[in-house]
């Protein structure tokens, strides 16, 4: 049974999500504290960002033991607790599996570098090239090189991301099956399933210089590489076992490769996240963001939803801003909001919730750079440094783009510190709208961003043509996107206004839904007005 494209799948930043013991930091049991709102909210999955024993440099995605639970989060007991409560409740739990590097704390790495049996392999170790130099071209995606020496062994490792996440070599064939008994130990313990980190980076098939591009040099050595599909095959031999899932986090897709990670008859992912809607504001590298134009947002979707059986559909997660400020208005929050919500329910796939998105936070307001936690906008503040940009400047770029916008702490209510915590200081800031940004205040109206995304959830469980039909795009212009989903004789029609001004489309129906008060539709759509319409004969 495909439960997956029924369902509805929320992320959870388990660090930000509610503490339940005044350390400021969240845990397992916070979360066990909160499946109530996820069951009301009609969640069916839960996806949990990495809560394994870490150094945290990379907040819990350089993991130094895949068996075990982090102490800050709480403990195995405490997981199993988290797994039971979320059955009885009808929601599963999804781990974040991030197997294409460990942390150098891990003990399979303290043992690689000192070359102890059979560990020597497992990581990617080169000597230095002539006169010391690095062993080959290639750049990270943390914005800093992406080889680093250890004295013990006396190389250097490879690290595509963070200088403490170092990357497997699946080279070596026991890493495979060490990869293969993680996944045994988690679906033993319950688990539904993995979203797999950065997955079709896994294979390098050489350790050569690679092409000099402006960023990530070297990439035509490990994107998306047979290797890969093959090492996704095998682990599917096992997650079929168990009936498990699969979503993998994969970078520079296109249809055509997503196809070939997660088609029908590849035997590999079952879903893939891709990036292209994520990218419609931003030029080569994400830091660098131009102004976002909702018809190269909606043309992103329109092929998507076309080419590909079926997506993965999301808006936000603990890697991206906010998708308010970043696709809609803040000037329009409760609307626009709505709006998103609307197009996150009702197109073709298998809708993600990030945290705190149900009701409409929005991007940090922090003061400066000192207030940060985020690796990527350490270093990247520290590369604009070295280019002599201004000060200024660079806050400017960081604020826009720092994954902390997605991880301040959840608000839950106007009591001290959101709810989050009892503690004087969580471990990052809370956005300070908290006051009138927040669940317990939206549990109340009726009119909320939280009512409305509880009523699409019903909505779409309620109308099978919403979770499993066709999609037939309408209407697409530089602010307005009208798209039909359609199964057998039953039709359903969208109308999405991204804009301040009124627009009109060219569409009638019975008015099922609008996020405007309204008794039936005259085709005019007011400022971020979505409507969602029974047809009749169209």
């Amino acid at each position: 049974m495909e439960w997956w494209k029924d369902a509805i799948i929320y992320q959870i930043y388990p660090r930000s999500f509610q503490d339940s013991n005044g350390d400021g930091i969240g845990d397992i049991p916070g979360i066990i504290s909160r499946l109530d709102h996820l069951q009301e909210l009609g969640v069916g999955a839960v996806w949990l960002s990495p809560v394994y024993p870490s150094p945290n440099d990379d907040n819990g995605y350089d993991i130094s033991d895949y068996k075990d639970i982090n102490p800050e989060y709480g403990t195995l007991e405490d997981m199993d607790r988290l797994i039971l409560e979320a059955k009885r409740r009808g929601i599963r739990i999804l781990m974040d599996l991030v197997i294409n590097h460990t942390s150098t704390a891990h003990q399979w790495f303290e043992k690689s570098r000192r070359r102890i049996a059979p560990y020597t392999d497992y990581y990617h170790w080169a000597p230095a090239g002539p006169d010391g130099t690095l062993p080959n071209n290639w750049t990270g995606f943390f914005a800093e090189d992406c080889w680093q020496w250890d004295d013990v062994r006396g190389e250097y490792y490879l690290h595509l991301f963070a200088r403490s996440q170092a990357d497997l070599n699946y080279h070596c064939p026991q890493v495979l099956e060490e990869v293969k008994e993680i996944l045994r130990f988690w679906l033993d313990r319950g688990v539904a399933g993995f979203r797999c980190d950065v997955i079709n980076l896994l294979w390098k098939d050489s350790l050569a210089d690679g092409e000099k591009r402006l960023a990530l040099t070297g990439l035509e050595h490990y994107l998306s590489l047979e290797g890969t599909h093959d090492i996704l095959r095998q682990l599917r031999q096992v997650l079929d076992g168990y009936r498990a899932f699969t979503v993998g986090e994969t970078v520079f897709v296109t249809p055509e490769t997503a196809r070939d990670l997660c088609g029908p008859d590849r035997g590999e992912l079952n879903m893939v996240f891709s990036f292209q809607h994520m990218e419609c504001d931003q030029y080569f590298v994400k830091w660098l963001k131009r102004d976002f134009r909702p018809k190269r947002f909606f043309e992103a979707l329109i092929k998507w939803q076309r080419e590909l059986p079926w997506n993965a559909i999301y808006l936000e997660n603990h890697d991206q801003p906010r998708s308010i400020p970043r696709f809609a208005s803040e000037g329009y929050w409760r609307e626009s909001g709505k709006l998103l919500a609307t197009l996150l329910l009702t197109l073709r796939g298998t809708p993600f919730i990030y945290q705190g998105q149900e009701i409409g936070m929005v991007d940090f307001d922090f003061d400066g750079a000192d207030q940060l936690d985020d690796v990527e906008s350490r270093n990247v503040d520290r590369l604009l440094s070295a280019c002599h940009v201004p000060e200024g400047l660079r806050w400017r770029i960081i604020r826009r783009t720092s994954r902390d916008n997605a991880r301040t702490p959840f608000q839950w209510d106007d009591g001290p510190n959101a709810g989050f915590t009892t503690a004087a200081r969580p471990w990052l800031g809370v956005n300070r709208n908290f006051h009138f940004v927040n669940l317990a205040d939206q549990e109340a109206d009726p009119d909320s961003i939280w009512s409305w995304y509880k009523d699409l959830a019903a909505l779409r469980r309620e109308r099978e043509v919403l979770r499993r039909g066709d999609f037939l795009w309408l209407e697409c212009t530089h602010r307005v996107f009208v798209y039909r989903r359609r199964l057998g004789r039953e039709s359903v029609t969208v109308a999405l206004n991204f804009s301040d001004r009124p627009a009109w489309v060219g569409r009638r129906g019975t008015l099922l839904r609008s996020n405007y008060y309204r008794d039936g539709f005259d085709g005019r759509l007011r400022p971020w007005e979505a409507v969602i319409l029974e047809d009749h004969g169209n």
